[in-house]
């Protein structure tokens, strides 16, 4: 199965339960907001991370999350009633606001600062693997958490410790998804523009 993104959330859902495995949890995500045609196996982002629905109700849905999964994501950080980024998956014929989002995050960023000004909010990431750099470039696309964005400005260097990047956060932004909840220290997972990594991998 594949599934296409665009990193337009559509809602925040609220992390109802988590039952911890040996290697694996189980999330139970409460979103009435889109459960209106949701069915079983159909793929929703979570945070950004493409998930499958296992069960589900009026209320809410449950995906299990496996190993590989939690080592490259932030999903096993998060506890009961945390608010998390959720998105279907694209359908055939829909407009598309964004750009193109598997959900198959390539590692977390760690936030360095908010600077506020009158109409948006500067927000600067460091990448907590260094080589994910090369694929971020001013005026490209980024997804965090699953949103969306235009990096605004990244560091000169592509690798090492001051690999960092820049988003520009609108109040709508900060309001309709939870990267409005992300605080200093805090991390997101980072999904790397696609046509970057196919264009890297065609070159080496």
């Amino acid at each position: 199965m594949f599934s296409v993104f665009t990193g337009i959330v559509e809602t925040v859902g609220t992390l109802e339960s988590i039952d911890r495995g040996h290697d694996c949890l189980r999330l139970r995500i409460t979103a009435p907001e889109i459960m209106t045609d949701v069915a079983h196996g159909d793929s929703i982002a979570v945070n950004g991370v493409c998930l499958t629905v296992t069960d589900f109700d009026r209320e809410g849905f449950i995906a299990d999350v496996m190993q590989v999964t939690l080592d490259y994501t932030t999903l096993g950080g998060l506890t009961k009633g945390s608010r998390v980024n959720l998105e279907r998956a694209m359908v055939s014929g829909a407009r598309y606001g964004g750009h193109i989002v598997q959900g198959h995050v390539d590692g977390t960023a760690t936030l360095m600062s908010r600077t506020p000004s009158e109409n948006w909010e500067v927000f600067r990431f460091r990448l907590n693997d260094a080589t994910l750099g090369k694929y971020v470039a001013k005026k490209g696309s980024v997804a965090l958490n699953g949103t969306s964005l235009t990096v605004a400005e990244v560091s000169d260097a592509v690798s090492g410790q001051e690999s960092w990047f820049e988003v520009s956060l609108i109040p709508t932004t900060l309001k309709d998804t939870m990267l409005g909840d992300v605080g200093v220290g805090d991390t997101v997972n980072v999904e790397c523009d696609v046509l970057a990594k196919y264009v890297e991998r065609l070159h080496s």
